[in-house]
């Protein structure tokens, strides 16, 4: 094991990918929930959904680690997720059948692993300036950390401002906070394991302050009434061949767009952290990555989980000194057991429930919580994850060494870089972040004259952005 994942190689050992993994899977673990819940708004059988998101993250990870031997975990994407529940299957089923949405991505996964087979996503990758690549590094620790903050409650949607200051009386906050100074008290100390020990405390605090329970049980059996949804029938005729409709071929296009450049952004912000970025930006075994990507992608399809991609959070794994395809391997196996253990994961990835959500009510009403009887749309119950939204902060922080490497003394270079940087946390979209900085990029080079600073790849992913904002 050792000589397979080079693990003196790489300076790392068996305890620290152990660490490692399992780090990372915990600030994961809440996809578990989060995923059929949006999932099943559309239509899609909740208890399929949940055994769909768990196997579908372990088998992936795991081909990972095993194929490209970097600590590079995935899972269900969020915002594709929500993307494909409510803009193409609709609430309930009601634009088109939820077979037919899996299927939509079953087809963008397989699309992508061509554009990996013939090289184009890796040219593609290989285009984009570096300025930019570091930006989006950046921008995705914003994202972390926004994220984090969101989920711990320390901060919340407001009407005008957009954002303010949580209740920092509640006691989910405390937790959040607990966790956040025990990792911080532990990293400055240099202690080993501090985020999951940073993740314990915050668990251990939720546990003491009624905020998570133990759980009744710890054996749910396995649903597998999602998987190979393309090809379950639906109308009379397969999933997948309605899929292939020409008024479908705009939104598989879409969502594509949003996976292809995602996970470019995840490894490009992980590989920095992770030492695999060489200094000309290049990624070492990206071709592995993304085919291992790609073919995850069209799995969360097939699988019923909507689609599968690297995840941002393997950075916490990776701030804990995983190197290798092992720590990727063990986040796999962890989700793996959750098919049949999901209580247990409840307790510490799971989401604590605010009822009645009052930022949800401050968003509709102006500033005004009406009372819980005349409860208006947008009010109903929200989750917060407070026992691992510390360690996300505390991530986030670690990703903006990059920001001092952009050349920030020219402009047609900073400004773009500037743009992903605040674009990625402030709609809440990788994708959309990165398409903000190819856009401004290319048009500043062009509004220069410096037409041959811009690579011909640039040119045709600048296009597509156009299109995907023009027309989504």
């Amino acid at each position: 094991m050792t000589k397979f994942f080079k693990l003196a190689e790489r300076g790392t050992d068996l305890k620290t990918e152990a660490l490692s993994g399992t780090t990372a899977f915990l600030t994961m673990a809440y996809i578990i929930f989060v995923n059929p819940g949006i999932l099943s708004a559309a239509g899609v059988p909740f208890a399929g959904a949940v055994t769909a998101t768990a196997l579908g993250a372990a088998l992936m990870s795991v081909l990972m680690g095993l194929i490209a031997n970097r600590p590079l975990a995935l899972a269900s994407g969020m915002g594709i997720n929500a993307a494909l529940a409510f803009s193409v299957i609709g609430f309930q089923q009601a634009n088109v059948p939820w077979q037919v949405g899996m299927a939509v991505i079953f087809i963008e996964g397989l699309i992508i692993f061509l554009l990996v087979v013939t090289g184009f996503r890796e040219a593609v990758m290989n285009s984009i300036p570096l300025n930019l690549k570091r930006a989006i590094g950046v921008g995705i620790g914003l994202f972390i950390t926004v994220i984090g903050l969101n989920e711990s409650g320390i901060i919340r949607p407001a009407p005008v401002t957009l954002v303010s200051l949580g209740d920092l009386s509640q006691k989910y906050v405390w937790v959040s906070l607990i966790g956040f100074f025990a990792t911080a008290f532990l990293m400055s100390a240099r202690v080993k394991g501090d985020i999951l020990w940073g993740i314990l405390t915050a668990a251990a605090a939720a546990l003491a302050l009624g905020v998570t329970a133990l759980p009744a049980g710890v054996f749910a059996p396995p649903d597998f009434s999602t998987f190979f949804a393309p090809f379950q029938r639906v109308n009379g005729e397969m999933a997948l061949l309605s899929a292939l409709a020409p008024g479908m071929l705009f939104v598989i296009f879409a969502i594509m767009l949003t996976d292809f450049f995602d996970t470019m952004g995840t490894v490009m912000a992980v590989g920095e952290q992770a030492g695999f970025i060489g200094k000309d930006g290049s990624v070492r075994d990206i071709r592995k990555i993304l085919a291992v990507d790609a073919a995850a992608a069209a799995a969360g399809g097939l699988f019923g989980a909507s689609s599968i991609t690297t995840y941002i959070e393997s950075a916490a794994g990776v701030a804990e000194g995983g190197r290798t395809g092992l720590s990727a391997v063990v986040t796999g196996l962890l989700f793996g057991l959750c098919a049949f253990f999901s209580p247990l994961v409840g307790m510490i990835g799971g989401g604590y429930r605010l009822k009645n959500a009052e930022h949800y009510c401050l968003l509709v009403n102006g500033g005004f919580t009406p009372p819980a009887d005349v409860l208006p749309p947008g009010c109903g119950d929200h989750f917060v994850y407070p026992i691992t939204a510390g360690a996300l902060i505390i991530v986030g922080s670690l990703m903006m060494r990059t920001a001092r490497e952009i050349d920030w003394e020219v402009f047609d270079e900073s400004l773009p870089a500037f743009l992903t940087m605040i674009g990625i946390p402030l709609t809440y979209n990788i994708s959309y972040g990165i398409g903000f900085g190819f856009i401004s990029y290319t048009a500043i080079k062009l509004a220069r004259g410096k037409f041959r600073q811009v690579r011909p790849l640039m040119y045709i992913a600048t296009a597509a952005f156009l299109a995907s904002f023009i027309f989504r």
